[in-house]
């Protein structure tokens, strides 16, 4: 068995698509402590001098708290803001004003969560479905598993997996084991809406970019 260990990102880019698309098994670690480093809560964009994160405000005292408990600070306009940035970054681009509504939509529907970790994972089945992808892993929380143990060499040979990745340049906050394996994945350099390419965009620059034709990029992971 192939083994992905991640952890609930805001938005996926690439490299998670990757790792979640070679797995025969993917755990999220929702019981891991929550970080600023990590991407639970923010989430890379293409702008004309190059990235920037959008994100998504976390209630102070749940910083310290395992990711699944850490709720959304509701008492800044931060959907605004996120929307506002999104509109500004990619109105021109080919895809834009065809998902717009739809993303607008899901975003504002963070209102109905007090908790990051649902809306995360809301996010990521609507964008798995607006761009036709189909993920056959078995995806389980680390909160409902049994077996989940923080080191990831120990969680492994608990599930009886061959091969284990983690999560693309998350030393700083995601426990490395010494036993993973290193994902194959060249990321694909693709049109993006502003001149030259910055890798590691979440799936949103691709969505507006390529739209239906995002297999034409996710084919080459």
């Amino acid at each position: 068995m192939i083994l992905s260990i991640l952890q609930p990102v805001f938005i996926p880019d690439l490299y998670d698509l990757a790792a979640v698309l070679k797995s025969d098994t993917v755990v999220l670690q929702d019981t891991e402590t929550w970080s600023r480093k990590g991407r639970t809560h923010r989430a890379k964009i293409r702008t004309p001098d190059g990235t920037q994160y959008i994100n998504i405000p976390i209630v102070t005292e749940d910083r310290g708290k395992p990711i699944h408990q850490v709720r959304i600070d509701h008492s800044t306009n931060w959907i605004e803001q996120n929307l506002r940035s999104l509109e500004y970054n990619y109105r021109n681009s080919v895809y834009f004003d065809f998902y717009e509504p739809e993303i607008s939509a899901d975003f504002q529907s963070a209102k109905d969560h007090e908790y990051l970790l649902p809306f995360n994972l809301f996010l990521r089945e609507r964008l798995f479905r607006f761009m036709e992808i189909e993920v056959t892993a078995n995806t389980i929380l680390a909160s409902e598993l049994e077996e989940y143990h923080s080191n990831p060499d120990l969680l492994t040979k608990n599930l009886n997996a061959e091969i284990y990745y983690q999560e693309h340049d998350a030393r700083n906050y995601q426990r490395q084991g010494k036993k993973r394996s290193e994902l194959s994945f060249t990321h694909p350099i693709y049109r993006q809406h502003f001149d030259g390419f910055e890798p590691g965009c979440c799936l949103l620059d691709l969505l507006f970019q390529y739209g239906p034709e995002s297999f034409q990029i996710i084919d080459q992971i």
